[in-house]
């Protein structure tokens, strides 16, 4: 159970730093301000497109972690028998 939370914070800590960054290279650069918009709607589409594949990654992970313990567990029974 350990690791699924620790993926999870690592996701969300990766797409934090993402958004975090994003806006203070925005606000240091020198532009327009449509030019600006549109570059921020460009780049925060490329993040909700990271932050959905680090979330399905994350699934795939607790997914298989789970199939894992409950292997482990079918043999711990079995072993009981």
């Amino acid at each position: 159970m350990a690791d699924k939370d620790t993926g999870t914070g690592f996701a969300i800590g990766i797409v934090a730093g993402a958004v975090i960054g994003l806006a203070i290279g925005f606000l240091y650069a020198p532009r327009r301000g449509e030019e600006t918009r549109q570059m921020i709607k460009e780049k925060a589409e490329v993040v909700k497109e990271r932050a959905a594949e680090a979330a399905e990654k994350v699934k795939e992970t607790a997914g298989e972690f789970r199939e894992k313990a409950q292997e482990k567990m079918r043999e711990a029974k079995g072993q009981e028998s």
